[in-house]
């Protein structure tokens, strides 16, 4: 059974006490960490392109700039005011990719087969390897004239006659019926 003292106890209680009232920059610096990543806040909406989600909670781009604020501004008016190329900077504020864009196959799969094929290339060195190196020879029993031997003494044996191996045998031809 664990026993600890009343001095170890103490000393336990205390660092803890400690650990919990510090903030987390002064443990994050005890630890000699240099850089702190960001957390991203799962509680608000997130963008992402989809084919099943045409249109995601928030739009690609929330910070806009001064040309972007007044193409916005633009945008609430009549749309035939507005150019082909204001119509697609209005989409690229809402969206990152088009449907054509998200469709557009990927060289991933030759990734995924070159990784297949290098993996199979490793199993068969050392399978290879295994057979050359670890498992022992062949017994002498797997060879041709050994089982040859081996069925002619079954035969002589007559082993298993009615519906077995000497049934398919005919005895007086001595030939496979």
């Amino acid at each position: 059974m664990l026993r600890l003292t009343a001095g170890r106890v103490g000393c336990l209680l205390s660092r803890r006490a400690v650990v919990g009232m510090t903030n987390s920059g002064a443990r994050m610096s005890s630890h000699s960490h240099h850089e702190v990543s960001d957390q991203v806040d799962m509680s608000q909406p997130m963008y992402w392109d989809r084919l099943d989600t045409p249109l995601p909670d928030r739009a690609w781009i929330d910070v806009l700039d001064s040309k972007d604020k007044s193409l916005k501004q633009k945008e609430k008016g009549p749309w035939t005011a507005l150019s082909k190329e204001e119509k697609i900077a209005l989409y690229r504020l809402k969206f990152n990719h088009t449907y054509p864009e998200m469709k557009k196959p990927s060289h991933e799969w030759k990734t995924v087969i070159g990784g297949m094929f290098i993996f199979f290339g490793i199993t068969g060195l050392v399978v290879f390897w295994q057979g050359h190196y670890v498992y022992p020879p062949q017994p002498h029993t797997f060879g041709e004239e050994w089982q040859a031997k081996q069925i002619q003494r079954m035969l002589d044996m007559r082993v298993n006659p009615i519906e077995g191996f000497s049934a398919k045998w005919d005895y007086k031809n001595k030939q496979w019926k």
